[in-house]
């Protein structure tokens, strides 16, 4: 037979009402007689009934996270900061993959799970702008990411434009004159990165040549890889690369490897997200570091500010810091 709310009273020696309180984290609870309810509680492996507290809360303290990968190691390190953002809060999340896919994300939108989510922190990858509106969705919603949301909604994302035009000028200071990118189009991240590393070579009076500009079937290793080799079979190859993610510029680094350039004497290389397997690469990986827990941190704050109630706010765009980091992929 499952433990009663009075089980854990008669072992307390309290009451069912004082019980309730500890598990609801009434505050006017004396330290001795939570101690002893928790005891209890532990002691008789007492689950509480979810959907019941919620029903009373109005509030399941369940949100969602919809990201793109949870394989990615960005998505992976940036879900684990989020997790304990909202843990820190005694707020639980739910992770889904959407994959990029416009259904899977659609699915997110439409309610999932029900009535067990409070809200959802969303990075969307396929869904149009136009397609998100705070009158189609039901649910208190902060954005990631590039892909803006006309003012609808909270969101938190890095200046992906700036990143890129410093990542670029960081290649051209350094001497570089014909400076690839790999990752553009397909995606918004795609094109604004592209937009930043357009606006560092126009200021440095470099032509873009839309040969050194390759898209990218996606954003991981083998992607990174097979560019490079692109790249490579040029009749002028480059002399540096900007890769739009830190998996590309790992997928690069392998091909020139394998053709046996120097990095960066022969080629320079810079990616972005400095995901822990680039700073522990040989050579170690120059890249745009976000402040990851920031940004954690105020995406888990901007939606339980919304579920709180406070629906009538001026919808807030944050721009997550970052830094360059300059390793030996770049400066040797």
């Amino acid at each position: 037979m499952a433990t009663r709310l009075s089980d854990v009273a008669a072992r307390a020696g309290v009451s069912v009402k004082t019980v309730s309180n500890v598990i609801n984290d009434y505050p006017h609870i004396t330290a001795r007689t939570r101690a002893k309810v928790e005891a209890a509680i532990a002691a008789l492996d007492y689950k509480p009934n979810v959907s019941a507290r919620s029903l009373r809360k109005g509030r399941s303290d369940f949100i969602a996270l919809a990201i793109p990968e949870m394989g990615s190691p960005y998505f992976a390190e940036l879900g684990a900061e989020i997790s304990r953002a909202a843990k820190r809060r005694g707020i639980t999340v739910l992770i889904d993959q959407t994959e990029g896919e416009a259904d899977a994300e659609r699915f997110v939108l439409d309610g999932m799970r029900g009535q067990l989510i409070d809200g959802i922190i969303f990075s969307p990858l396929a869904t149009a702008p136009a397609k998100l509106t705070s009158d189609s969705i039901g649910k208190p919603l902060v954005l990631l990411g590039e892909r803006p949301a006309g003012g609808q909604f909270d969101r938190v994302a890095v200046d992906s434009v700036q990143a890129s035009h410093d990542a670029t000028s960081h290649l051209i200071a350094l001497g570089r004159r014909r400076i690839a990118a790999i990752g553009v189009g397909g995606t918004s991240t795609g094109a604004v990165r592209r937009k930043g590393y357009r606006k560092a070579l126009k200021e440095a009076g470099l032509p873009h040549d839309p040969a050194l500009e390759l898209a990218a079937a996606g954003y991981h290793r083998i992607d990174g890889a097979t560019s490079m080799r692109e790249l490579l079979e040029l009749p002028e190859p480059p002399d540096a690369v900007f890769c739009f993610n830190d998996l590309l510029a790992l997928g690069a680094l392998r091909t020139l490897a394998d053709a046996g350039l120097r990095v960066p004497e022969d080629i320079a290389v810079v990616g972005f997200d400095d995901i822990e397997d680039g700073r522990y690469h040989s050579p170690t990986l120059t890249t745009i570091s976000q402040d990851t827990e920031w940004l954690a941190e105020n995406a888990v704050g901007l939606l339980l500010d919304r579920i709180a109630g406070n629906s009538d706010a001026p919808h807030r765009d944050l721009a997550v810091p970052y830094t360059l980091k300059i390793r030996e992929s770049s400066a040797g």
